[in-house]
């Protein structure tokens, strides 16, 4: 008989490896300019190229999931991402290590909706459901904010290459756990593909994503960027209109008319937005403001991961007691009451400990917003079609946090730039200057040129200068991200319903059963459909 602990311990595994890659990889980016030879936009593109093949293909392999089977494509894209992370440990050229990323990308886009969409077919009973996605939403924000300290002791102890390299057995263990004890589980109902609305979602999802990623360097209101967000709208309407007319359509967008889903999946997109900002901004302050390693830097944000995973579990929880209204809603606004308290008291030399602090507050509202959401988004869908619904639940996520680092970024390199031009002292050399408006890192070590070329006074100023001028830029980022968030407040208390609703028409209709050979399915009178009963053979 199979346990359900077992089996959920495999699949957050599953999970913890493609959400710990988001930030780990980061940390190698200045070893691969020294070691590589790699350009700032082959920098760029080595991120990027995971997270546009991995939001591209999200709804496509969550569909075709419910359709081949959940745990065969898991298995599937566990090995394409162990596979293409131990090729990029090989790689030579920038080139290769960007092609290395974006097969990578393939594999997670396979893995990750398969881990929630088990999940939700495994756990049928709201109660026990929440608890579990609440430890999937804790091993997410684990993983996130534990990449860099990971990332930091490998390229301490060796080199670039390691991060890549030590992802691949974690990847294989995780595939021979998943093999042993997942039951298998798909849409006993699955029609034929639909395979306009796999190539129009696709295409809708790649073109947003490369629009956002391409915006900040072109310019939000750039002809390029303008046609780009106006084509990926005429993408996502025909898709929809594609899909209303279809007789078996991948996704069901009447689903959206459901609050607990739509206004969830709004929740999920404004939490993952302010997530991003925040490791962006405050990973840059602990690097270049305070000087911290990159490994220093990681074990700094552990208070976030320690506060996310207890906000995540505890959120689930009082969301089924409390109503999820309510719990989101406390969450988003302990969200937007960090950014505030962060931009009234950061300095470069504010106390560790009120950073902790505040970073405590993030963690639990995020784990209070984000967790409890995605249960409202799997609760609203029947379980057979649930590798679209989590395929949905990891799209916002990814376009969010994709949408943030954009955003934020580019309020604070614009605050960043037009501050230092006001304090630039004015015997720096123009081309000196130049370099400083590109970052601070570029700014500290103007500077350190020019203290070592015998002009002490002039260095120090112009990293004061810049300082303050990415102080400023931090503030103003914190501002936004924290409107963001309460904003976000604003319309969950407004639109996301309490608790579920069991006449919704979308729930009522057959929700088909989790297959396997040692799985059987009895009756049930909830909305959901039928429970699958698992580890008993038929």
């Amino acid at each position: 008989m199979r346990s359900k602990p077992v089996i959920l311990v495999a699949l957050l595994l599953a999970a913890f490896l493609v959400n710990l890659d988001t930030t780990m990889v980061n940390v190698a980016l200045p070893a691969l300019v020294r070691e590589l030879g790699a350009t700032t936009t082959q920098l760029q593109w080595v991120v990027d190229a995971y997270n546009l093949v991995f939001a591209a293909l999200l709804l496509t392999f969550g569909s075709l999931s419910d359709r081949f089977g959940r745990k065969r494509m898991l298995l599937a894209g566990l090995v394409v991402f162990g596979a293409a992370s131990l090729a990029g440990g090989f790689c030579t050229t920038p080139a290769q290590l960007i092609a290395a990323r974006a097969v990578m990308g393939l594999g997670a886009a396979m893995t990750f909706p398969a881990t929630l969409s088990l999940i939700s077919n495994v756990f049928t009973e709201r109660r026990e459901r929440a608890r579990a996605i609440g430890l999937w939403g804790a091993t997410a924000g684990v993983a996130i904010a534990t990449g860099p300290i990971a990332g930091g002791w490998l390229l301490e102890h060796y080199s670039w290459a390691a991060i890549f390299i030590a992802m691949a057995p974690v990847a294989a263990a995780a595939a021979v756990f998943v093999a042993l004890v997942v039951p298998a589980s798909k849409d006993p109902g699955a029609a034929a593909v639909d395979v306009p609305g796999l190539v129009l979602s696709s295409a809708a999802m790649a073109l947003l994503v490369f629009t956002i990623i391409e915006a900040p360097a072109y310019g939000w209101s750039s002809g390029r960027s303008v046609a780009g967000f106006a084509a990926s709208a005429v993408l996502l309407a025909a898709f929809i209109v594609w899909e209303r007319r279809a007789a078996h359509p991948m996704l069901e967008v009447r689903l959206f008319a459901n609050m607990r889903f739509s206004a969830a999946s709004g929740v999920v997109t404004v939490a993952f937005f302010t997530l991003f900002g925040f490791i962006f901004l405050i990973t840059l302050y602990f690097q270049f403001v305070r000087g911290y390693s990159p490994l220093s830097t990681g074990v700094r944000l552990l208070p976030v991961a320690v506060s996310v995973g207890i906000g995540s579990v505890a959120g689930t929880q009082l969301a089924v007691r409390a109503g999820t209204k309510l719990i989101v809603t406390t969450g988003l606004v302990a969200m937007a009451a960090f950014y505030g308290w962060a931009a009234a008291t950061i300095s470069a030399t504010l106390a560790y400990g009120i950073i902790a602090a505040q970073m405590v507050l993030y963690g639990l509202g995020l784990g209070l917003s984000s967790a409890p959401a995605t249960e409202s988004i799997m609760g609203a869908i029947p379980r057979a079609k649930a590798g679209v619904g989590s395929a949905i639940n990891d799209s916002t996520r990814l376009v969010g946090g994709t949408l943030g680092v954009a955003v934020i970024g580019s309020v604070y390199a614009s605050v960043y730039a037009s501050r230092l031009s006001a304090a630039m002292p004015a015997a720096v050399p123009a081309p000196v200057a130049a370099i400083a408006h590109q970052s601070i890192g570029a700014a500290y070590a103007a500077a350190g040129q020019l203290a070592a070329l015998g002009h002490p006074a002039l260095g120090q100023a112009l990293q004061h200068a810049s300082t303050n001028a990415f102080l400023r830029g931090l503030t103003i980022g914190a501002l936004v991200a924290g409107g963001v968030a309460a904003a976000g407040a604003v319309l969950a208390a407004l639109f996301l319903p309490a608790q579920p609703s069991t006449s919704t028409a979308y729930q009522a209709e057959p929700a088909g059963q989790a297959h396997d050979s040692q799985t059987r399915t009895r009756p049930s009178t909830t909305a959901t459909g039928p429970r699958p009963e698992i580890g008993r053979p038929e």
